[in-house]
């Protein structure tokens, strides 16, 4: 999928290179943030955008939860000890208090999903290449 695609058929823009986050990713990813946690507020919400094979690292949401709504191309979601799951737009993932998981972008395609995020996000170790090789075999399956 090209990103002209990916970007022009989203309707949220897509945001510059993720430098916030940059060593908490493998490949380049884009961020533009919608909302930001505030006294009132205790979410963030951002649209982060993914060129193939790009993925984040594991990681554990403590103290809350994230929630992706799925808006462009085609990504990975997958949680530790379970099977990686292909996702397209319209598909929602809700990943609960301490689950470790990642997500990302599949091999081919150009990846955007909203990150709807409650609480504080543990980082971890990236999804290896063999790790990431095998998800993309599973959702193809």
């Amino acid at each position: 999928m090209q990103k002209d695609g990916v970007v022009k058929n989203n309707i949220f823009p897509m945001g510059d290179k993720n430098v916030a986050y940059d060593q908490f990713f493998t490949g380049q990813s884009y961020l533009k943030g919608l909302v930001a946690p505030a006294d009132d507020i205790n979410v963030g919400v951002g649209n982060v955008t993914f060129e193939p094979k790009c993925r984040n690292n594991w990681h554990i949401h403590h103290d809350g939860y994230q929630i992706l709504l799925v808006t462009a191309g085609e990504g990975i979601y997958q949680e530790l000890g379970k099977a990686a799951q292909l996702l397209k737009p319209g598909d929602v993932v809700v990943t609960h208090d301490g689950v470790k998981h990642w997500h990302g972008a599949t091999k081919d395609s150009w990846f955007a999903h909203i990150a709807i995020t409650a609480g504080k996000p543990e980082w971890l170790s990236p999804v290896s290449d063999e790790e990431y090789a095998k998800a993309n075999l599973q959702i193809k399956e």
